[in-house]
Protein backbone atom coordinates (compact mmCIF):
# COMPACT_ATOMS: atom_id res chain seq x y z
CA UNK A 1 0.00 0.00 0.00
CA UNK A 2 1.13 3.47 -0.82
CA UNK A 3 -1.48 5.53 0.90
CA UNK A 4 0.97 9.23 0.42
CA UNK A 5 -0.14 8.27 -3.55
CA UNK A 6 -3.80 7.39 -3.27
CA UNK A 7 -5.10 10.21 -5.11
CA UNK A 8 -2.13 12.17 -5.92
CA UNK A 9 -2.84 12.45 -9.41
CA UNK A 10 -6.62 12.08 -9.91
CA UNK A 11 -7.23 15.93 -9.42
CA UNK A 12 -4.50 17.19 -10.38
CA UNK A 13 -3.73 20.19 -12.86
CA UNK A 14 -5.94 21.46 -16.16
CA UNK A 15 -5.33 19.25 -19.03
CA UNK A 16 -4.82 22.52 -21.70
CA UNK A 17 -8.44 23.73 -21.64
CA UNK A 18 -9.15 26.58 -20.45
CA UNK A 19 -12.63 26.24 -18.91
CA UNK A 20 -12.16 24.13 -15.85
CA UNK A 21 -9.79 25.25 -12.58
CA UNK A 22 -7.36 21.88 -12.31
CA UNK A 23 -8.29 21.32 -8.91
CA UNK A 24 -12.18 20.43 -10.05
CA UNK A 25 -12.20 17.10 -10.96
CA UNK A 26 -12.94 15.00 -7.56
CA UNK A 27 -10.69 11.67 -6.59
CA UNK A 28 -13.07 9.68 -7.32
CA UNK A 29 -14.71 10.34 -10.89
CA UNK A 30 -10.46 10.85 -11.92
CA UNK A 31 -9.27 7.40 -10.25
CA UNK A 32 -9.68 5.68 -13.83
CA UNK A 33 -6.69 7.96 -15.21
CA UNK A 34 -4.50 7.94 -12.27
CA UNK A 35 -0.21 7.55 -13.25
CA UNK A 36 -0.75 3.86 -12.39
CA UNK A 37 2.86 2.87 -13.11
CA UNK A 38 4.71 6.23 -13.03
CA UNK A 39 7.69 6.99 -10.40
CA UNK A 40 5.28 7.31 -6.77
CA UNK A 41 5.57 10.47 -5.36
CA UNK A 42 7.15 9.21 -2.23
CA UNK A 43 9.92 7.76 -3.86
CA UNK A 44 11.19 6.36 -1.15
CA UNK A 45 8.03 4.88 0.35
CA UNK A 46 8.14 6.35 3.32
CA UNK A 47 4.79 5.95 4.50
CA UNK A 48 5.15 2.36 4.04
CA UNK A 49 7.11 2.80 7.61
CA UNK A 50 3.58 3.49 9.10
CA UNK A 51 1.72 0.62 10.78
CA UNK A 52 -1.47 -1.14 8.77
CA UNK A 53 -3.39 1.05 10.61
CA UNK A 54 -1.90 3.98 10.04
CA UNK A 55 -1.42 3.74 6.66
CA UNK A 56 -5.35 3.08 6.17
CA UNK A 57 -6.09 6.24 8.15
CA UNK A 58 -3.94 7.99 6.23
CA UNK A 59 -4.75 6.71 2.52
CA UNK A 60 -8.73 7.92 3.52
CA UNK A 61 -7.64 11.28 5.09
CA UNK A 62 -5.58 12.21 1.40
CA UNK A 63 -8.56 10.58 -0.72
CA UNK A 64 -11.13 13.14 1.75
CA UNK A 65 -8.75 15.82 1.46
CA UNK A 66 -7.95 15.78 -2.34
CA UNK A 67 -12.10 15.07 -3.20
CA UNK A 68 -13.37 17.91 -0.30
CA UNK A 69 -11.17 20.14 0.71
CA UNK A 70 -8.82 21.06 -2.41
CA UNK A 71 -11.58 22.40 -4.75
CA UNK A 72 -13.26 24.10 -1.89
CA UNK A 73 -10.18 25.86 -0.89
CA UNK A 74 -9.53 27.76 -4.42
CA UNK A 75 -12.57 30.32 -4.23
CA UNK A 76 -12.09 31.04 -0.41
CA UNK A 77 -8.12 31.49 -1.50
CA UNK A 78 -9.15 33.92 -4.20
CA UNK A 79 -11.49 35.98 -1.92
CA UNK A 80 -8.94 35.88 0.75
CA UNK A 81 -12.00 34.73 3.31
CA UNK A 82 -11.74 31.70 6.20
CA UNK A 83 -14.59 29.02 5.03
CA UNK A 84 -15.98 28.51 7.94
CA UNK A 85 -17.72 24.78 6.78
CA UNK A 86 -14.44 23.94 5.69
CA UNK A 87 -13.22 24.52 9.35
CA UNK A 88 -16.23 22.77 10.85
CA UNK A 89 -15.63 19.77 8.32
CA UNK A 90 -11.72 19.63 9.72
CA UNK A 91 -13.18 19.65 13.71
CA UNK A 92 -15.52 17.01 12.96
CA UNK A 93 -12.56 15.15 11.21
CA UNK A 94 -10.38 15.25 14.35
CA UNK A 95 -8.33 17.85 13.09
CA UNK A 96 -8.35 19.87 15.58
CA UNK A 97 -6.71 17.98 18.04
CA UNK A 98 -4.14 16.43 16.36
CA UNK A 99 -1.66 16.44 18.77
CA UNK A 100 -3.93 15.04 21.93
CA UNK A 101 -4.84 12.29 19.42
CA UNK A 102 -2.82 8.43 19.23
CA UNK A 103 -0.52 8.25 16.51
CA UNK A 104 3.17 8.12 15.92
CA UNK A 105 4.95 11.31 14.93
CA UNK A 106 5.40 10.20 11.63
CA UNK A 107 1.94 9.59 10.82
CA UNK A 108 0.85 13.31 12.57
CA UNK A 109 3.75 14.55 9.69
CA UNK A 110 2.59 12.79 6.83
CA UNK A 111 -1.30 14.33 7.44
CA UNK A 112 -0.02 17.92 8.00
CA UNK A 113 1.98 17.40 4.58
CA UNK A 114 -1.43 15.75 2.93
CA UNK A 115 -3.44 18.99 4.33
CA UNK A 116 -0.52 21.14 2.73
CA UNK A 117 -1.10 19.47 -0.47
CA UNK A 118 -4.84 20.27 -0.19
CA UNK A 119 -4.34 23.99 0.42
CA UNK A 120 -1.37 25.44 2.20
CA UNK A 121 -3.48 28.12 3.93
CA UNK A 122 -5.82 25.60 5.78
CA UNK A 123 -2.69 23.60 6.48
CA UNK A 124 -1.33 26.95 8.62
CA UNK A 125 -4.86 27.18 10.09
CA UNK A 126 -4.88 23.80 11.58
CA UNK A 127 -0.90 23.41 12.14
CA UNK A 128 -0.62 26.61 14.55
CA UNK A 129 -3.89 25.99 16.20
CA UNK A 130 -2.57 22.51 17.18
CA UNK A 131 0.96 23.11 17.35
CA UNK A 132 0.74 26.25 19.06
CA UNK A 133 -2.68 27.13 20.35
CA UNK A 134 -4.04 23.08 21.81
CA UNK A 135 -0.33 22.70 22.34
CA UNK A 136 0.26 25.49 24.28
CA UNK A 137 -2.58 25.25 26.75
CA UNK A 138 -1.78 21.37 27.08
CA UNK A 139 1.61 21.79 27.64
CA UNK A 140 1.30 25.38 29.65
CA UNK A 141 -1.75 25.52 30.95
CA UNK A 142 -3.28 24.22 34.27
CA UNK A 143 -5.86 21.65 34.65
CA UNK A 144 -8.73 24.15 34.74
CA UNK A 145 -7.92 25.46 31.72
CA UNK A 146 -7.39 22.59 29.98
CA UNK A 147 -10.85 21.09 30.79
CA UNK A 148 -12.20 24.67 30.33
CA UNK A 149 -10.78 25.63 26.40
CA UNK A 150 -9.74 22.43 24.73
CA UNK A 151 -12.74 20.94 24.00
CA UNK A 152 -13.87 23.75 21.81
CA UNK A 153 -10.43 24.25 20.35
CA UNK A 154 -10.79 20.34 19.52
CA UNK A 155 -13.99 20.87 17.30
CA UNK A 156 -13.02 24.33 16.26
CA UNK A 157 -16.10 25.43 18.06
CA UNK A 158 -13.61 27.77 19.41
CA UNK A 159 -10.83 29.53 17.78
CA UNK A 160 -7.65 30.54 19.01
CA UNK A 161 -4.67 32.28 18.35
CA UNK A 162 -1.04 32.63 19.21
CA UNK A 163 0.11 36.65 20.25
CA UNK A 164 4.12 36.49 20.30
CA UNK A 165 4.97 38.81 17.58
CA UNK A 166 5.05 42.90 17.76
CA UNK A 167 5.13 45.57 15.16
CA UNK A 168 8.35 46.63 16.04
CA UNK A 169 9.53 43.15 17.06
CA UNK A 170 9.61 40.27 14.98
CA UNK A 171 13.26 38.15 14.94
CA UNK A 172 14.19 40.12 18.24
CA UNK A 173 11.44 39.36 19.79
CA UNK A 174 12.72 37.48 22.85
CA UNK A 175 14.78 40.25 24.09
CA UNK A 176 12.49 43.37 22.62
CA UNK A 177 9.15 42.08 23.70
CA UNK A 178 7.12 45.26 24.64
CA UNK A 179 3.91 44.17 25.23
CA UNK A 180 3.56 44.71 29.42
CA UNK A 181 1.09 43.17 31.92
CA UNK A 182 0.94 44.84 35.22
CA UNK A 183 -0.50 43.00 38.27
CA UNK A 184 -3.50 45.00 40.18
CA UNK A 185 -5.14 42.71 42.75
CA UNK A 186 -6.67 39.41 41.35
CA UNK A 187 -6.70 41.03 38.04
CA UNK A 188 -3.75 41.39 35.01
CA UNK A 189 -3.67 44.78 32.54
CA UNK A 190 -2.52 44.50 29.67
CA UNK A 191 -1.20 46.53 27.30
CA UNK A 192 0.61 46.79 24.23
CA UNK A 193 0.39 45.43 20.41
CA UNK A 194 0.53 42.74 18.15
CA UNK A 195 0.91 42.03 14.62
CA UNK A 196 0.52 39.29 11.98
CA UNK A 197 -1.40 37.22 14.45
CA UNK A 198 -3.23 34.21 12.75
CA UNK A 199 -7.11 34.09 13.34
CA UNK A 200 -6.64 37.10 15.36
CA UNK A 201 -9.73 38.34 13.60
CA UNK A 202 -12.07 35.83 14.27
CA UNK A 203 -10.38 34.04 16.93
CA UNK A 204 -12.37 33.60 20.90
CA UNK A 205 -9.12 33.80 22.40
CA UNK A 206 -5.80 35.17 22.08
CA UNK A 207 -2.63 33.73 23.72
CA UNK A 208 -1.00 36.85 24.54
CA UNK A 209 2.84 37.15 25.65
CA UNK A 210 3.78 40.28 27.97
CA UNK A 211 6.24 41.24 30.01
CA UNK A 212 5.32 41.63 33.77
CA UNK A 213 6.29 45.02 34.96
CA UNK A 214 7.16 43.78 38.10
CA UNK A 215 9.73 41.40 37.16
CA UNK A 216 10.37 42.05 33.72
CA UNK A 217 9.51 37.90 33.36
CA UNK A 218 7.81 37.02 30.18
CA UNK A 219 4.37 35.25 30.91
CA UNK A 220 1.21 34.18 28.86
CA UNK A 221 -2.34 35.28 29.58
CA UNK A 222 -5.57 33.66 27.83
CA UNK A 223 -7.60 37.14 26.43
CA UNK A 224 -10.92 36.46 25.44
CA UNK A 225 -11.30 39.00 22.56
CA UNK A 226 -14.99 40.32 23.82
CA UNK A 227 -12.89 42.20 26.57
CA UNK A 228 -13.06 45.87 26.62
CA UNK A 229 -9.64 47.55 25.33
CA UNK A 230 -8.97 44.59 22.55
CA UNK A 231 -9.42 45.34 19.26
CA UNK A 232 -8.38 43.39 15.84
CA UNK A 233 -8.04 44.73 12.06
CA UNK A 234 -7.34 42.15 9.44
CA UNK A 235 -3.91 42.63 7.67
CA UNK A 236 -5.15 43.24 4.07
CA UNK A 237 -3.50 42.38 0.28
CA UNK A 238 -1.40 39.49 1.50
CA UNK A 239 0.53 37.98 -1.55
CA UNK A 240 0.08 34.10 0.15
CA UNK A 241 -1.86 32.10 2.82
CA UNK A 242 -4.83 33.97 2.02
CA UNK A 243 -7.36 32.14 4.14
CA UNK A 244 -5.67 32.38 7.34
CA UNK A 245 -6.60 35.70 8.59
CA UNK A 246 -3.95 37.80 9.60
CA UNK A 247 -4.44 40.65 12.14
CA UNK A 248 -2.80 43.49 14.14
CA UNK A 249 -3.89 43.42 17.96
CA UNK A 250 -4.47 46.00 20.11
CA UNK A 251 -4.57 45.71 23.79
CA UNK A 252 -5.71 49.15 25.87
CA UNK A 253 -5.79 47.79 29.49
CA UNK A 254 -6.85 45.11 29.22
CA UNK A 255 -8.25 43.29 32.25
CA UNK A 256 -8.13 39.53 32.61
CA UNK A 257 -7.98 37.45 35.71
CA UNK A 258 -5.58 36.06 37.72
CA UNK A 259 -7.55 32.45 36.15
CA UNK A 260 -6.48 33.16 32.70
CA UNK A 261 -2.57 33.02 33.61
CA UNK A 262 -0.74 30.28 31.98
CA UNK A 263 1.25 29.04 35.03
CA UNK A 264 3.71 27.18 32.85
CA UNK A 265 4.80 30.39 30.74
CA UNK A 266 7.33 31.80 32.09
CA UNK A 267 10.15 33.47 30.20
CA UNK A 268 10.91 33.09 26.91
CA UNK A 269 11.92 29.42 27.61
CA UNK A 270 8.73 28.29 27.58
CA UNK A 271 7.69 30.01 24.35
CA UNK A 272 10.95 28.54 22.44
CA UNK A 273 9.73 25.03 23.32
CA UNK A 274 6.47 25.44 21.27
CA UNK A 275 8.57 27.29 18.55
CA UNK A 276 10.42 24.33 17.71
CA UNK A 277 7.97 21.48 17.34
CA UNK A 278 6.55 24.42 15.15
CA UNK A 279 9.31 25.20 13.08
CA UNK A 280 9.53 21.30 12.73
CA UNK A 281 5.92 21.96 11.37
CA UNK A 282 6.64 23.65 8.70
CA UNK A 283 9.03 21.18 6.80
CA UNK A 284 5.75 19.10 6.83
CA UNK A 285 4.04 22.37 4.99
CA UNK A 286 7.12 22.27 2.59
CA UNK A 287 6.70 18.48 1.84
CA UNK A 288 3.08 19.04 1.24
CA UNK A 289 3.26 22.16 -1.28
CA UNK A 290 5.93 19.92 -2.91
CA UNK A 291 3.54 17.39 -3.16
CA UNK A 292 1.11 19.31 -5.02
CA UNK A 293 3.41 20.85 -7.42
CA UNK A 294 4.87 17.77 -8.38
CA UNK A 295 1.97 16.06 -9.01
CA UNK A 296 0.24 19.61 -11.10
CA UNK A 297 3.37 19.54 -13.02
CA UNK A 298 3.55 15.98 -14.32
CA UNK A 299 0.21 15.88 -14.76
CA UNK A 300 0.07 19.16 -16.66
CA UNK A 301 3.13 17.76 -18.60
CA UNK A 302 1.39 14.69 -19.54
CA UNK A 303 -2.19 15.98 -20.85
CA UNK A 304 -0.26 19.33 -22.81
CA UNK A 305 -0.18 19.03 -26.34
CA UNK A 306 2.38 21.22 -28.01
CA UNK A 307 3.90 20.64 -31.63
CA UNK A 308 2.00 17.75 -31.52
CA UNK A 309 3.54 15.95 -28.68
CA UNK A 310 2.61 15.83 -24.81
CA UNK A 311 4.82 18.29 -22.95
CA UNK A 312 6.25 15.38 -21.03
CA UNK A 313 8.43 14.47 -24.56
CA UNK A 314 10.49 17.69 -24.40
CA UNK A 315 13.98 17.03 -22.25
CA UNK A 316 13.71 20.56 -20.80
CA UNK A 317 10.26 19.02 -19.03
CA UNK A 318 11.53 16.09 -18.31
CA UNK A 319 14.88 17.82 -16.72
CA UNK A 320 12.52 20.09 -14.58
CA UNK A 321 10.06 17.54 -13.34
CA UNK A 322 13.12 15.25 -12.24
CA UNK A 323 15.03 18.20 -10.48
CA UNK A 324 11.51 18.77 -8.50
CA UNK A 325 11.09 15.09 -7.45
CA UNK A 326 14.84 15.28 -5.65
CA UNK A 327 13.63 18.33 -4.05
CA UNK A 328 10.46 16.58 -2.73
CA UNK A 329 12.07 13.15 -2.40
CA UNK A 330 14.96 15.34 -0.44
CA UNK A 331 12.26 16.80 2.00
CA UNK A 332 10.60 13.75 2.79
CA UNK A 333 13.76 12.28 3.84
CA UNK A 334 15.04 14.76 6.00
CA UNK A 335 11.48 15.23 7.60
CA UNK A 336 10.73 11.25 8.19
CA UNK A 337 14.32 11.50 10.34
CA UNK A 338 13.07 14.55 12.17
CA UNK A 339 10.02 12.80 12.74
CA UNK A 340 11.74 10.07 14.49
CA UNK A 341 13.62 12.45 16.38
CA UNK A 342 10.58 13.96 18.04
CA UNK A 343 9.48 10.54 18.67
CA UNK A 344 12.41 9.72 20.91
CA UNK A 345 12.36 13.40 22.49
CA UNK A 346 15.39 14.55 21.05
CA UNK A 347 14.34 17.43 18.73
CA UNK A 348 16.86 20.73 19.34
CA UNK A 349 16.24 23.78 18.34
CA UNK A 350 19.34 23.94 15.26
CA UNK A 351 17.66 20.66 14.18
CA UNK A 352 14.18 22.38 13.29
CA UNK A 353 15.54 25.26 11.98
CA UNK A 354 17.63 23.35 9.76
CA UNK A 355 14.87 21.34 8.48
CA UNK A 356 12.54 25.13 8.30
CA UNK A 357 15.02 26.88 6.45
CA UNK A 358 16.22 23.95 3.90
CA UNK A 359 13.20 22.65 3.39
CA UNK A 360 11.33 26.30 2.39
CA UNK A 361 14.17 26.85 0.03
CA UNK A 362 13.72 23.80 -1.63
CA UNK A 363 9.83 24.19 -1.60
CA UNK A 364 10.85 27.86 -3.34
CA UNK A 365 12.95 26.60 -6.16
CA UNK A 366 10.80 23.68 -7.14
CA UNK A 367 7.44 25.78 -7.06
CA UNK A 368 9.46 28.06 -9.38
CA UNK A 369 10.34 25.07 -11.35
CA UNK A 370 6.79 24.43 -11.67
CA UNK A 371 5.36 27.33 -12.26
CA UNK A 372 7.37 28.01 -15.30
CA UNK A 373 6.63 24.44 -16.33
CA UNK A 374 3.06 25.89 -16.75
CA UNK A 375 3.88 28.89 -19.03
CA UNK A 376 1.41 31.14 -18.79
CA UNK A 377 -0.83 29.32 -17.28
CA UNK A 378 1.58 29.34 -14.34
CA UNK A 379 0.51 32.61 -13.52
CA UNK A 380 -2.95 31.74 -12.96
CA UNK A 381 -4.02 30.83 -9.68
CA UNK A 382 -6.66 28.83 -11.08
CA UNK A 383 -4.48 26.88 -11.98
CA UNK A 384 -2.84 26.15 -8.51
CA UNK A 385 0.60 26.37 -9.41
CA UNK A 386 0.84 29.95 -8.83
CA UNK A 387 -1.22 29.73 -5.84
CA UNK A 388 1.08 27.58 -4.55
CA UNK A 389 3.64 29.50 -5.15
CA UNK A 390 2.19 32.59 -3.15
CA UNK A 391 1.95 30.31 -0.27
CA UNK A 392 5.06 29.24 0.10
CA UNK A 393 6.81 32.51 -0.01
CA UNK A 394 4.96 32.94 2.71
CA UNK A 395 6.40 29.48 4.51
CA UNK A 396 9.97 30.77 3.75
CA UNK A 397 9.37 34.27 5.93
CA UNK A 398 6.33 32.90 9.07
CA UNK A 399 7.35 30.91 12.02
CA UNK A 400 11.02 32.51 12.10
CA UNK A 401 12.48 33.92 9.03
CA UNK A 402 14.94 31.82 6.70
CA UNK A 403 17.27 33.93 7.67
CA UNK A 404 17.27 33.82 11.29
CA UNK A 405 16.80 29.96 11.32
CA UNK A 406 20.10 30.11 9.09
CA UNK A 407 21.56 31.78 11.94
CA UNK A 408 20.35 29.53 14.40
CA UNK A 409 22.22 26.19 12.34
CA UNK A 410 24.98 28.86 12.33
CA UNK A 411 25.67 29.35 15.43
CA UNK A 412 25.32 25.77 16.79
CA UNK A 413 27.64 24.71 14.01
CA UNK A 414 30.13 27.45 15.11
CA UNK A 415 29.30 28.04 18.55
CA UNK A 416 29.37 31.92 17.86
CA UNK A 417 25.90 33.63 17.43
CA UNK A 418 26.24 36.57 14.61
CA UNK A 419 23.01 38.18 16.36
CA UNK A 420 22.33 38.78 19.98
Amino acid sequence: MRPIDTALSDTAADTGTAAMSPALRPAAAAAADALDGLLPLDVLDVAGALPETEQRRLAEATAWLQERVRPASIGPWQRDELPRDLLADLGDRGYGNLGLEPGSRLFTGLLHAQLARADVSLSSVVGIHNELVVGMIEALGSAEQRERFIPGLSRFATLGSFALTEPDHGSDIAGGLATTARCDGDTWVISGAKRWIGLGTVADIVLTWARDEADGVIKAFIVETDRPGFAATKIEHKLGLRIMQNADLTFDDVRVPEENRLPGALGFAAANRLLCDSRAWVGWQAVGAQLAAVDIARRYALDRQQFGRPLGAFQLVQAALAEMFGNLTLSLGLMTQIARTQEEGRLTMPQAALAKSTLTRLARETLSVGRNLLGGNGILTDHEMAKLLADVEVLHTYEGSFEINTLIVGRAATGISAFV
